[in-house]
């Protein structure tokens, strides 16, 4: 999120349209809504995944939310904080500037 963040901010993209993310990840973290309390947040770490997803860039802020699709067909959804990618594993962001 930060290295996105950053390219972002060098190309001079303060808002814009996150259309797709497609990729893989070695490791990631998600976070949800505490059900009781949404302003508290539930975060959700794994690794190995195939990932999905889509969102915005706001103000220079980053917003995404992604499908982590893991071994077995299970699958963790929320709000990306960090993904780690390299060597097999890229992730493709594709951006509509606004």
């Amino acid at each position: 999120m930060e290295a996105l963040a950053t390219i972002a901010k060098e190309r001079g993209i303060t808002n814009a349209a996150v259309v797709s993310v497609v990729g893989a990840a070695r490791s990631f973290t998600v976070a949800n809504m505490k059900a009781d309390n949404p302003r508290e947040a539930v975060r959700t770490s794994g690794r190995l995944a195939e990932v999905a997803g889509n969102g915005e860039i706001r103000d220079g802020v980053v917003n995404i939310h992604v499908t982590c699709g893991l071994e077995g067909g299970q699958a963790v959804a929320g709000h990306l904080d960090a993904a780690e990618v390299g060597g097999p594993y890229s992730l493709h962001v594709y951006l509509q500037q606004l």
